[in-house]
Parts: C-alpha cells; sequence; structure tokens
C-alpha cells in the first residue's frame, strides 16, 4: 500500500534517457500497483499548448495512460513550465486534474500539495511574471499563436529563465518559511508536498506549537527521484 509522488522531470528531448526512465519507471510493479501516482508540475521542460504535435507528448500521455489503465489514478497540478496544460490533454493522458493548494488524505493525514513556485515569495520578479502569464487573456492570446511560433516563444522563454536563475541568489529562489507557514495554517494542515526548488528533502519543523512536516521532491535532470507514501512511512529516494 502505496502512493507515488513525482515532479520536475522537465522532459525534453535532449534529455532522452530521462524520458526512457520515465516510461520504465511508470511501467514498474510499484507504480502499476500503486494506490494513486501524483505529478506535481513541470512534466516536460516546456508545455506550448494541448494541441502540440510531438512525438515525447505522446510517448508520455501513452506511459500515464496505461497507469491509469491499470487502475491506478494519476493525479497532474500544473507547474511553472506547464501551467498551459489543459483539459484536452489531461482527458488524451488519463490525468485527473488538481488545482495547486489542494489537499488530499494521505492514509489519514490530511496533506497539502504544491508544485511549489508560489511559497517562493523572496523572488519578487518571478513572482511578477507569474501572475501576468496565468491570467486567461495572456493564455488565450498565447494558445492563438501558430505551433511554430510558440515553439520559438518557449525558446525565448527558457533562455530568460536561465539567465534570472543565473543571475539571482539560491537563496531568494527558495522557498519563504514564513509563506510556507501561512499556506499551512490557512489550509489547517501540518504536512506539505512540493517541487519546484529542486531540492530534496524531508523537513521538520514547528508550526503553532506542533512539529510540522515539508517535503520537496527532487527534480529528473540528472536522475528520477520519487517520494513514496505509506501508511508508516514517507521515503524519498533517488532513480536511475
Amino acid at each position: 500500500m502505496s502512493t507515488l509522488f513525482i515532479a520536475d522531470l522537465h522532459l525534453d528531448d535532449n534529455r532522452p534517457h530521462i524520458t526512457s526512465l520515465f516510461e520504465h519507471y511508470l511501467a514498474s510493479d510499484e507504480v502499476r500497483h500503486a494506490d494513486a501516482l501524483y505529478i506535481l508540475g513541470d512534466l516536460v521542460e516546456a508545455w506550448i499548448g494541448d494541441d502540440d504535435d510531438a512525438v515525447l507528448l505522446a510517448r508520455i500521455a501513452r506511459a500515464t495512460r496505461a497507469v491509469r489503465g491499470a487502475s491506478v489514478p494519476v493525479y497532474f497540478m500544473v507547474g511553472n513550465r506547464d501551467f498551459l496544460l489543459g483539459e484536452a490533454f489531461a482527458e488524451r493522458a488519463g490525468f485527473t486534474l488538481l488545482e495547486d493548494g489542494a489537499v488530499h488524505d494521505l492514509y489519514d493525514t490530511p496533506t497539502l500539495l504544491m508544485h511549489g513556485d508560489v511559497l517562493c515569495t523572496d523572488d519578487v520578479a518571478y513572482q511578477a511574471v507569474r501572475r501576468n502569464v496565468r491570467t486567461p487573456e495572456w493564455k488565450a492570446q498565447i494558445l492563438a499563436m501558430p505551433l511554430d511560433a510558440r515553439r520559438a516563444f518557449a525558446a525565448k522563454a527558457r533562455q530568460d529563465s536561465r539567465a534570472h536563475t543565473g543571475s539571482t541568489h539560491e537563496t531568494i529562489m527558495d522557498v519563504n518559511a514564513v509563506a510556507v507557514a501561512d499556506a499551512m495554517r490557512a489550509n489547517g494542515v501540518r504536512h506539505l508536498i512540493h517541487g519546484h526548488t529542486h531540492r530534496p528533502a524531508i523537513h521538520h519543523f514547528d508550526l503553532d506549537g506542533h512539529t510540522a512536516e515539508r517535503i520537496v521532491l527532487g527534480d529528473w535532470y540528472e536522475q528520477g527521484s520519487v517520494l513514496r507514501v505509506s501508511p508508516e512511512r514517507r521515503d524519498l529516494r533517488r532513480l536511475g
């Protein structure tokens, strides 16, 4: 009995071994016999719309649909790289879409699930961009562009993101402790699982006089990373 969590795979044609690792893991007995699989954002390096005809997306949909076909629910929460993913691809891939900040009960433990970027409140420049690109007007404008134009736009956005990351101190891009506490307090939970920061760890801290837990999922740039939650324990480990 276990529930599995992954995030920040950043699947891309430039790293085919990671795509293969993803496919092999989703075909494993661990996944096919899990209670559920959660993907908490940034499944791909850049999402340009559900109408993208890239072979990579067909492979992803085939792999996740097979998990759903094995009677394992697949929950998906968008991240900062794939926030344009919509209902059409979710249906194709067998996803159940989750709102960022959903609370799910994991073996009698209410747990807040987030991608994690909204918690990085010290990165003021990023938060301003995030607010702009999440508006319905911005999304509609981008999705109305031809696919080739969207691919070019995504490439430029990735370039700008790398420049911002390279020029911003890493502590600014990490989560803010007050934002974490506020989010957990607002949702009435003492357990949080998120990704985004690429700093896999299990943190324990005091929240209003009680022990709280924040689990950060690892990225898949060089190897895989998965969190296995069971009634007895939480195990964060590498794959590949």
